[in-house]
């Protein structure tokens, strides 16, 4: 089967009723304040959520309809579709929904009207493709080793997909690359298919900040929402035990991220940022048109000589923005008011539905 047509879905916005829109999503990662901002901005919200996990959303009372299914990736059954379909629903992807439901099917099954650009999910699952659009943007990006051989300093080893930073690992020299790696397939962290996949750069020593940016199409500006940093599991754990305990314990670390805090970032690097994001905006609207629609983020490091180095993207809202459901400090100098991702989101289709210019935010 082939890719969801564009024709396709905007014909079935066609069919919608504007005054009944849904804003829907699935029932994970940032779907609180997804939900939240849409029903602060005057829409009804739907959950797609696994049996047995919907507790937060009643809690929350975040949800007025809830689609229960067996398993997450349920979400692209013709039966689900066709009740989000009969909501008048757009849904917002995030991290989850794109893990769970399975980028081929979201790209070739999936023909419920989504916020931003479906196309752009894969650049973000595929490291090649992630590293020629932040190469053309002229960002500045680790190194990458093309063999495992080739390694002559400290690396970081990631995988393709969105994993949270799960399998990640550390490593100075080609032996200890493959014991890490022989170490994880035991382990079932990893598959062989996975080995073949591996993405290994330079590990750049600098203070971690992910920076969230929400590119408008209506208006054609790019603004920066918030930032935050992770808690990783087992890494902060182990940065907390003397350096002596930590070579006796013989802990190999992890990078799952198990939550954030927010950070605001010294003042003079904001040229970099509004920088960045401007350029990267720009380059995607030419190599996967129309472009970075809607939230995005930035996974960067600032090193000693205060240059901002970008490690990872996420080409659709990143979980780091849980930390300002409310407002990030940035979000409030830009607005004046409580505006998270989720509600930014919701205001730009609001926007949408009173200016008859909805299919330009959806595909």
């Amino acid at each position: 089967m082939g890719k969801v047509n564009r024709d396709e879905i905007l014909s079935i916005l066609d069919e919608y009723n504007k005054d009944e829109i849904t804003i829907a999503t699935l029932g994970s990662h940032t779907s609180l304040h997804i939900l939240k901002g849409a029903k602060e901005e005057g829409f009804r919200t739907a959950v797609v959520c696994e049996k047995g996990r919907e507790v937060p959303y009643k809690r929350f009372n975040v949800a007025d309809d809830y689609i229960m299914v067996d398993k997450f990736k349920d979400i692209v059954n013709e039966e689900v579709q066709e009740e989000l379909k009969s909501m008048n629903s757009i849904v917002v992807p995030h991290g989850s929904f794109v893990a769970y439901a399975g980028l081929d099917r979201v790209e070739n099954d999936f023909n419920v009207p989504m916020f931003g650009n479906r196309d752009i999910l894969r650049w973000e699952a595929e490291r090649d493709l992630e590293r020629k659009l932040l190469v053309e943007s002229g960002i500045r990006i680790p190194q990458k080793y093309n063999d495992p051989s080739d390694i002559d300093r400290t690396v970081m080893v990631k995988f393709p997909g969105a994993r949270g930073g799960r399998g990640y690992f550390v490593a100075s020299s080609t032996d200890e690359y493959h014991e890490k790696i022989n170490s994880m397939l035991k382990r079932n962290w990893i598959e062989e298919e996975d080995v073949e996949l591996a993405h290994i750069e330079e590990y750049v020593s600098g203070c971690n900040y992910c920076i969230h940016y929400f590119y408008s199409a209506l208006k054609d500006e790019v603004e920066v929402m918030g930032m935050d940093s992770r808690f990783e599991s087992n890494i902060d754990g182990l940065c907390r035990i003397p350096a002596k305990d930590q070579l006796d314990i013989g802990m190999d670390p992890s990078y799952v991220i198990t939550g954030n805090h927010p950070v605001v970032m010294r003042e003079s690097l904001l040229p970099q940022v509004f920088d960045i994001g401007d350029n990267l905006v720009e380059c995607a609207k030419k190599l996967v048109s129309p472009g970075m629609n809607g939230p995005f983020c930035l996974q960067t490091l600032v090193n000693d000589d205060l240059e901002v180095i970008v490690f990872e993207m996420s080409a659709r809202i990143d979980g780091g923005t849980n930390t300002f459901m409310h407002a990030s400090a940035y979000s409030y100098l830009l607005f004046g008011e409580f505006m998270s991702m989720g509600r930014r989101i919701s205001r730009e289709i609001k926007t949408g539905v009173s200016e008859d210019n909805l299919d330009v935010i959806i595909t």
